[in-house]
This record gives C-alpha cells, structure tokens and sequence, in this order.
C-alpha cells in the first residue's frame, strides 16, 4: 500500500481521489484549505488538517507529518485557484493570487515532499486543457490557464533535472469536469464527465503510470466547453 499526499481534496476530484485510494487500503495526507468535508468521512486511512498552499507555516505542518513515513510514494498536486475576469478588469493582486496557489504552491508542496520520494514515486500534477499550447482558449482565463501552462513546464524541467535519483514526474491537462470550479468558469455548461470518473482515471494513472512515462504532458479530454 502506497502514502499519497493530494491537494485540493475538499470537493470535487481531489475529494473523490482521496476517497477512492482510502477506499483501496492507501493511506491519504487530503491538504485543503477546509478539511471538513474529509473529516466527516471519519475514514481510518485519511490525515488531514487545515492547509493552504499560500501560507509558508503550513508546509512545516506537511513536514512533520510525513515524517512518520517512510516514503511518499505519490504527490497529486490537485489543488487550483480559479479566476475568470477580464483581463482589462484584473488586478496585479488578483493575478498574482492565482500564481501564489496555481504555480508557487505546486512548486513548494512538491518541494516539500522530494526529500521523501524515491526513485520509484510519482508526482502528477493537474494541469487543464488550456493551458496546452495551441489548444482552444477561452476569455476572461488570462491567469488560470497560463498558470496551468507554467506548470505544465515546470513537470518537464523536475523530470529532466531528477531524472537520475527520481521520482517521476508528469503532467495531465484535463478538459471539461463537472466540477463547481467548471460551473465557475462555463456557467450552465454540462460537462460529459463526472469528478468521480476522472478521480478513477487519475489515481489508477498516479499508481501505474511512472512505469511509461515521466516528463510528460497527457491530454485528459474527450470535450472543450
């Protein structure tokens, strides 16, 4: 059984991630910014506490509860901070608050956890469909999805710098989940997959996926809104 640390689990597909590897026998470290909802799971095989991914003494919390472990065998870096505004209306401070979750924090829980991590982990990052060069773009996003195409640079640059001593990492850009983040973004679109389903596809992809890839960007999409 493998100790996975995902972010983001207080709705949507982090919350059914951290569900779905409790459920297996996995211990789960579930970080969100409200932990209500993963403590009233009262699940024997999920931690949590308050964590926000903007706040500095919040990872030396992570810090002292994974050590106790062993290994991280698996980060999900789930956790995302929407803004859909247009670009003539936002704030320098608005833009950087996405980039403070969307971008920093990814690199700083990652940094957090690396020390942990052996050569057979994995770290995967959730990235979106439009932050693919070249894929559709959509108004008002201007700081999501660049955020999300940072990241998806960044997992090229972690795979290529520990490529030797490891862990893997990749990236996964997903397309329209009915979400409240995607109600956020797309109000009244129906997207055609459920946060449950695309849970599944990720924790099976978390746990096997590092055997075939690492520094790579998959496209998660069978729509765009």
């Amino acid at each position: 059984m493998a100790n996975i640390v995902i972010s983001g689990t207080s709705r949507g597909i982090g919350f059914e991630l951290a569900k779905l590897f409790a459920d297996d026998g996995h211990k789960v470290l579930a970080l969100s910014r409200n932990p209500r909802p993963i403590l009233d799971l009262n699940h024997a095989n999920i931690a949590t506490f308050p964590f926000d991914l903007g706040e500095a003494d919040d990872y030396n919390k992570v810090s002292d509860f994974i050590e106790d472990w062993k290994t991280v065998d698996i980060l999900i870096n789930n956790a995302g901070r929407l803004l859909n505004k247009p670009f003539l209306e936002t704030e320098m401070d608005e833009f950087e608050a996405v980039y403070k979750v969307n971008v920093f924090g990814v690199s700083a829980l990652t940094k957090t956890m690396l020390p942990k991590m052996s050569k057979e982990g994995h770290v995967v990052t959730i990235s979106s469909m439009g932050g693919v060069q070249g894929s559709l773009k959509f108004p008002g996003l201007s700081a999501y999805s660049s955020s999300k195409a940072a990241v998806i640079t960044l997992t090229e640059l972690w795979a290529e710098e520990f490529k030797e001593a490891g862990p893997s990492f990749n990236v996964l850009a997903i397309g329209a989940v009915q979400t409240e983040m995607l109600a956020e973004a797309f109000p009244g679109y129906e997207a055609p997959v459920t946060a449950l389903q695309m849970a599944t596809y990720i924790k099976d992809f978390a746990l096997t996926g590092s055997k075939l890839y690492n520094g790579k960007l998959l496209q998660v999409s069978n729509s765009t809104p």
